[in-house]
């Protein structure tokens, strides 16, 4: 898949492609739908993202949201079958676009699209005053296919981004899971910590999360992919404060069954399998070892199951 910063310039290859539009954080199953409607026979298929997220530049200081970052949404468009991703700079000019010369300009002129798909509560231009009634009139009159993509259900409810971070802040990873259609993953970068785990007999690498949602703050089963390897690494990760040490600091910490490396300045990619217990305190490092060792069997068998 190729990937390109804004909408022009663009190669003859990049243009006339059938596009799927929208923020597609988490690619979950709504998200695969549009991409799979946005499909039309002879053309290229693209998916086109807004970068940064609306969200974050309408509110710059919120806390960490993102359940992809732009690498691993990338990544998991290309999985999802499209040949181009275009990353349309979200900034104050494309915020104060206009519906129509969002579609004239960007859509038509810039990509070339022949098809656009969107979900069915799609919204567009300057204070969000387009909808698909108005993208269809659009694509009428500057020459490009809408297709309109109903809600798709998916664990008990419409799949979408908000359904998944909530699933994930309530540490119901299966239903995140179901919604999604594959395990959540994030990737980071292991940076130094106070190496207390190794000294407790279970050494972790200290992630870093950057812009990627926190779940409940707790223990979880996890595999882990480590930069320039192809296997996937069994293990267990904990997220929070440390309450027993007296941490002061949110850390994503996680312990790789079976293994001595060094991953410090390594990235690492952690697929989610399964919530085990919340943070707790306990009366002493002692105790916390033993539930650490239980934790960790409870791991082996979630991921083995």
């Amino acid at each position: 898949m190729q990937v390109h910063r804004g909408w022009t310039g663009l190669p003859d290859a990049a243009r006339g492609c059938a596009v799927a539009l929208g923020n597609f954080d988490g690619v979950h199953k709504g998200h695969r739908a549009v991409l799979a409607a946005a499909a039309k026979e002879g053309a290229p298929l693209a998916a086109a993202v807004f970068d940064p997220h609306p969200r974050r530049f309408f509110a710059p200081d919120s806390p960490p949201f993102r359940l992809s970052s732009n690498a691993m949404r990338a990544e998991l468009l290309d999985a999802a079958g499209a040949d181009h991703l275009f990353a349309l700079p979200f900034d104050e000019d494309l915020r104060e676009t206009a519906p129509e010369a969002f579609a004239r300009d960007i859509l038509s002129e810039g990509l070339g699209a022949v098809r656009v798909a969107v979900g069915e509560d799609f919204r567009f231009g300057k204070d969000r005053a387009g909808d698909v009634a108005a993208l269809e009139a659009f694509g009428r009159q500057y020459g490009f296919e809408v297709a309109a993509v109903a809600p798709v259900e998916a664990g008990g409810g419409v799949a979408s981004s908000t359904r998944v971070r909530d699933a994930l802040k309530d540490g119901d990873v299966a239903l995140a899971t179901e919604i999604l259609g594959h395990d959540w993953r994030i990737d980071g970068e292991v940076i130094g910590g106070d190496r207390l785990g190794r000294e407790l007999g279970w050494p972790t690498a200290n992630i870093e999360m950057g812009d990627y949602l926190r779940p409940l703050h707790g223990v979880y089963a996890v595999r882990c992919r480590i930069d320039g390897e192809e296997a996937w690494r069994p293990g267990v990760a904990s997220l929070g404060l440390r309450p027993t040490v007296e941490g002061k600091d949110e850390r994503f910490e996680v312990h790789l069954f079976d293994f001595s490396g060094d991953l410090y300045g390594k990235r690492v990619e952690t697929a989610f399998a399964g919530f085990i217990r919340g943070q707790e305190k306990f009366d002493s490092v002692d105790a916390l070892v033993a539930e650490m060792e239980r934790d960790g069997e409870k791991a082996r068998a979630l991921l083995n199951a």
